[in-house]
């Protein structure tokens, strides 16, 4: 894919951990653009589309691509974070 403002490193993914129940609980993805918190005092400014969701309510919150690997090891952390919760 060639590189856009919104995907400036040309990679589409879109990486989900589901439920028992097949609800979403986690996704790394960037399908969709995401506004900042509205605390950050650029929170008017859509950034690039790069994201995660926690849970099926969240709007999703920035996520800073490096690379695949890095993704790759921060999903993967994701969710041995989600296991951990989920076994308490």
């Amino acid at each position: 894919m060639d590189s856009s403002p919104a995907i400036p490193h040309g990679s589409r993914y879109s990486l989900t951990l589901h439920n028992a129940y097949e609800t979403r609980v986690m996704e790394f993805d960037n399908a969709h653009a995401v506004r900042r918190p509205r605390q950050d005092r650029y929170s008017g400014r859509i950034m690039t589309y790069d994201h995660q969701h926690r849970y099926t309510a969240n709007k999703g919150v920035p996520y800073e691509f490096q690379d695949a690997y890095q993704l790759m090891k921060d999903v993967f952390a994701e969710v041995d974070k989600i296991m951990q919760e989920v076994r308490l």
